[in-house]
């Protein structure tokens, strides 16, 4: 993790991904709401971690361990600036629901 070269709380950025499991069927890109400072570092990133999203800039936006069924995102997907947070939450919670990680 290392400090971002510009502070994101409460701005958006348009974040680009894989349209797998979360991003299913979500625009892309789309734009989400950000509240941090800090960011992955892109070359520490171990090998078992995938980029599943990610800003213009390449920032890492959403990360997927590659055999654990593991996701996370770097954005508020609960936030109003986010429309399509509540169909990614669904999307992740039908994930859980089936056992299906792909």
């Amino acid at each position: 993790v290392i400090r971002a070269g510009r502070l994101m709380h409460g701005k958006t950025s348009m974040i680009h991904h894989d349209g797998k499991t979360i991003f299913r069927d979500l625009v892309n890109p789309f734009e989400a709401t950000r509240y941090h400072s800090l960011l992955v570092n892109r070359a520490n990133l171990p090998a078992c971690l995938e980029i599943s999203a990610e800003t213009a800039e390449g920032e890492i936006m959403g990360l997927r361990h590659k055999t654990l069924g593991v996701e996370g995102v770097q954005f508020h997907p609960e936030s109003i600036l986010t429309a399509v947070g509540m169909d990614l939450l669904r999307n992740f919670l039908k994930l859980e629901a089936v056992g299906n990680r792909r």
